[in-house]
């Protein structure tokens, strides 16, 4: 009956509080007998009786006894069980003490014990599972600007200063919803991890509002925000005849100022998702109006000219504007007049231009129009389809052809000069010193791996035929010379016999 009424009252299993009883009875038990025995109770669930037992380990023979009075040899326990093992515990019956006052305050500590780390399991379960929705609690102090919300249930959460809205207005008894980022089981029970500041929370403060979003007739692509002052969120339709951005805003904006006023007043603008990036970058920078838009797919950046006038604007109060449509859209964004992305267009242009005429050895008017026509490189002249040259008006076949020869023959240069940096290593000073060695010579042998004396004199003179402008005559010369303070040093060794 206890056990029934614990269990019901706390919410922990009814095997939880016997286990919990059962270690009670134990550790009275033990108190009995001055050696430090190990004890079993057993608990019969359906009737309340116990019996209680003494139990040993049993170890291998081999094995140390390092607890006489808890562990048992093998040999010994197979005299009084021959089916036992290893590993296992033989138990011997022993008197069962009387559930008195002693016992049932011992009891009583281990139950609470208990119940508390079956609780604190239980909540950190069932929050864990929930990590990355939203949560609601009431505030139940304010501690160091950090704000700890009651779940119920003995169960805690903690939206630290960092994580709060600045400058919101935060009392005792508020309900608060926030963002779970973590549950944590610390010393003193299980804490919930809450974000207030978290653009995930935005999106799931407009999946409660907006019942297309849960119907999955709206889709929520992203988020970005400046905690309660301006956030973007991108949505788009699933179906053609619902206006995402109306949805969401509501009937005449109650739906998204129920999100604003959630969040301390937070100005929420809702875009209209692209497929295409640039598009999408255009419907980002709103209310700012985008007058040309260049994509540099490589460095993931785009260049946004905006209307004269518009700059401020389109940056935003410190950059808010600009730094929540790049963060949104997950593209480094740079904003300027058209009047700058003009002369940047021009500068990058005639960069481009000299480019070409340096490396292809042709004439301004022929860069320019490759240029004018959208080339920004010789790798691009050297691999693009060949019609797509030859549709450019003033190209014949025989200037393509000779630019793309030209084109890729800067290519093969750049490949060379870059392997002979990466595979060149200076040759050792010794090598230089051989006869017939210059500093041009020493550093063609390095190239192929011979970089000291000793890595010459272990090469045939087939080897060094490898190299460019090498003789068999001058190869047989070099290794002699390499080789001569081998010969010496045979010579050295023999006098020293010899002497011996």
């Amino acid at each position: 009956m206890v056990v029934d009424a614990v269990s019901n009252e706390k919410g922990v299993s009814k095997e939880v509080i016997f286990q919990a009883i059962e270690a009670a009875l134990a550790i009275a038990t033990r108190k009995r007998y001055p050696e430090d025995i190990a004890v079993r109770v057993a608990i019969e669930r359906a009737t309340g009786d116990y019996q209680s037992f003494r139990t040993w380990e049993v170890i291998e023979d081999e094995a140390k006894l390092e607890a006489p009075q808890r562990q048992i040899y093998f040999s010994e326990a197979y005299k009084k069980d021959p089916n036992i093992k290893v590993g296992a515990f033989i138990e011997e019956p022993v008197g069962s003490i009387s559930f008195g006052r002693i016992a049932a305050q011992a009891a009583k500590q281990v139950i609470v014990q208990k119940v508390r780390e079956a609780e604190r399991v239980k909540i950190v379960e069932t929050y864990k599972k929930r990590i990355g929705e939203m949560v609601i609690g009431v505030v139940k102090r304010i501690d160091r600007g950090n704000a700890i919300l009651d779940f119920g249930g003995n169960t805690e959460g903690i939206i630290s200063r960092e994580e709060m809205i600045p400058r919101e207005a935060v009392r005792p008894g508020d309900r608060l919803r926030g963002y779970l980022k973590e549950v944590q089981n610390e010393g003193r029970g299980p804490q919930l991890i809450i974000s207030r500041t978290a653009p995930e929370l935005l999106i799931e403060l407009f999946k409660l509002e907006v019942p297309e979003i849960n119907e999955n007739r709206i889709e929520i692509k992203g988020a970005a925000r400046d905690p309660g002052l301006r956030a973007k969120i991108a949505v788009k339709t699933n179906e053609a005849r619902v206006d995402p951005i109306g949805a969401c805003v509501g009937m005449r904006g109650s739906r998204v100022q129920v999100v604003s006023n959630e969040l301390a007043g937070e100005r929420v603008d809702i875009v209209l998702w692209d497929e295409n990036p640039a598009r999408f970058v255009i419907n980002a920078m709103a209310p700012a109006e985008v007058a040309s838009i260049v994509v540099d797919e490589e460095s993931h950046s785009m260049d946004i000219a905006v209307v004269e006038g518009g700059l401020s604007q389109a940056i935003g109060r410190g950059g808010q504007n600009i730094r929540l449509a790049s963060q949104l859209t997950g593209w480094d964004l740079n904003v300027m007049t058209e009047q700058e992305a003009g002369e940047k267009g021009e500068a990058e242009a005639k960069a481009r231009q000299e480019v070409f005429m340096k490396q292809l050895d042709v004439d301004e008017e022929v860069a320019a129009i490759l240029v004018h026509e959208g080339f920004s490189s010789i790798e691009e002249i050297a691999y693009v389809p060949e019609q797509e040259i030859l549709a450019i008006e003033e190209f014949d076949t025989q200037i393509v052809e000779e630019l793309r020869k030209r084109a890729r023959d800067v290519l093969l240069t750049r490949a060379i000069a870059s392997e002979g940096a990466v595979n060149t290593t200076d040759p050792n000073r010794d090598l230089l010193e051989i006869e017939g060695i210059d500093h041009e010579l020493a550093y063609k042998l390095a190239r192929v791996g011979i970089i000291t004396k000793d890595d010459l004199a272990e090469q045939s003179v087939d080897d060094l035929m490898e190299i460019e402008g090498m003789n068999r005559d001058q190869a047989a010369c070099l290794i002699m010379a390499a080789r001569e303070s081998w010969f010496a040093d045979e010579q050295q060794d023999e006098g020293m016999e010899g002497r011996q």
